[in-house]
């Protein structure tokens, strides 16, 4: 034996059978199939079917999402479930899946929102989630080309798109994304608006009730939470989120006219600040300010929280006597330091937008814009698949895996495949260490209700 070799010798040869890969990629089309997907979609592309096809759209749609999920990032990678008829049987060609992406214009991917929406409101209703909070966020990402219709400068100096999501938490389900040229401002106040209604919108019908734009109050039946970061900090914006009866956690910058207000605090005034798990936050302290902007909606308040900086960083202009102040205001009842630490977790949108960009966002594949938002819209599909498939099937660290964490894993596994009673079974190996958890997804995937309809 070679100390320093890494592999073992081994002896290659080709005419193997009846071996598969992809097995947990087709784990997440068969709960697709059972959340109703494929269905949705393809209703969704009904007006853009002009003649009988073999390839019904909305399974070629259903097959990119598939695809993304597993790692793919542009239309050529569907042929790594092209090439394994046994477990998903027969997929289109690029150049079928490219017609039918090509065939989606603005209201057609309207349609396809509605039908996302549609499914992640069946989702959540059978995760029947105790509180939700919809966490707001935009992110830039470079493109390397100019070709592509919207791409532009962004405020980072690169160029590309400027997309902004929406998820629910705590279940991590990505409830809306809009597709933007990359100059988009991050503080664009209808934008927000609107991804925000595409988000109530994705909600079961009892959580939608009350919030609405011009919803009567007291059709509130389940109370929700938007968090933002300082982006959503205007008059449109908080006005919006109080017409529409949902409660807020929103950023504010800080400015000379709240440094006097934060300077005159007592020591008796500030609180320890809490970390996510509820214990006292070292170093960091929070208080209540009674100043509130007259143009904020009745019931507003202002927290601030004051922390050391760690060393090196350097201090902003309104941070004085070498603390580090973040303010925010909020319309919820309650002690301030849980509702501080409440809006810090706020920040765990960067993960699963980092996320999101491991599922298809590294590339957007066509020179058209709206064929490009509708790619997002297979990205949302894709991420909702995976949220599906860890929240629904999986248990143990598995179910909180980060994408690649997955793929490496349970979604790129081999099986043997055998044919017996006219069935077709897989064989998982029995040294892949997370074959038990493979197996025990599709136990419960089998016992999963489909969906109604």
């Amino acid at each position: 034996m070679n100390a320093t070799s890494v592999v073992e010798r081994v002896r290659v040869a080709d005419g193997g059978r009846q071996i598969a890969s992809q097995v947990g990629t087709h784990l997440v089309g068969g709960l697709a199939q059972k959340l109703g997907i494929p269905s949705a979609l393809s209703a969704a592309m009904s007006t853009t079917v002009q003649r009988r096809s073999r390839h019904d759209r909305g399974r070629v749609l259903t097959q990119i999402a598939m695809t993304l999920a597993a790692g793919g990032r542009c239309i050529s990678d569907v042929a790594v479930l092209r090439n394994q008829p046994s477990l998903f049987g027969q997929v289109a060609s690029d150049a079928t899946v490219w017609r039918v992406v090509d065939a989606i214009d603005d209201e057609v991917r309207d349609e396809l929102r509605s039908a996302r929406a549609n499914v992640t409101a069946s989702l959540l209703d059978r995760l029947d989630p105790g509180e939700l909070i919809l966490d707001v966020d935009a992110s830039v990402f470079e493109v390397h080309s100019e070709n592509k219709e919207g791409a532009a400068p962004h405020f980072k100096g690169g160029f590309g798109f400027h997309p902004l999501f929406v998820f629910a938490e705590p279940v991590g389900v990505p409830l809306a994304g809009r597709l933007r040229p990359g100059n988009a401002n991050a503080n664009n106040a209808t934008d927000q608006l609107q991804v925000i209604d595409d988000a109530i919108a994705a909600l079961p019908d009892q959580w939608q009730a009350g919030h609405r734009d011009g919803d009567d109050p007291g059709e509130v039946v389940h109370q929700i939470v938007v968090r933002t970061d300082i982006a959503g900090y205007s008059h449109k914006v908080i006005g919006g989120l109080h017409g529409r009866n949902l409660a807020f956690s929103i950023g504010m910058p800080a400015n000379e006219a709240f440094d006097g207000h934060i300077h005159r605090l007592g020591h008796d005034d500030w609180r320890p600040a809490l970390d996510g798990d509820g214990r006292p936050r070292k170093g960091a302290q929070v208080a209540e300010l009674e100043a509130v902007p007259d143009w904020m909606p009745e019931g507003t308040r202002v927290i601030v929280r004051r922390e050391r900086p760690h060393p090196g960083a350097q201090l902003k202009l309104w941070d004085h006597d070498g603390w580090r102040h973040q303010v925010i205001v909020t319309n919820q009842t309650g002690d301030p330091t849980l509702l501080e630490a409440r809006h810090r977790a706020h920040a765990q949108v960067e993960n699963r937008i980092k996320n999101l960009k491991d599922i298809g966002q590294s590339r957007f594949p066509f020179a058209r814009f709206t064929s490009n938002a509708a790619w997002l819209q297979l990205m949302l599909v894709a991420a909702l698949l995976l949220a599906a498939t860890q929240t629904l099937l999986l248990e143990g660290e598995l179910a909180v895996a980060e994408p690649r964490r997955l793929r490496h894993t349970i979604l790129h596994a081999a099986a043997r495949v055998a044919r017996r009673s006219r069935q077709t079974w897989l064989r998982l190996a029995d040294n892949w260490p997370w074959s038990p958890q493979l197996l025990g997804a599709y136990h419960r995937l089998a016992a999963l209700q489909p969906a109604p309809g």
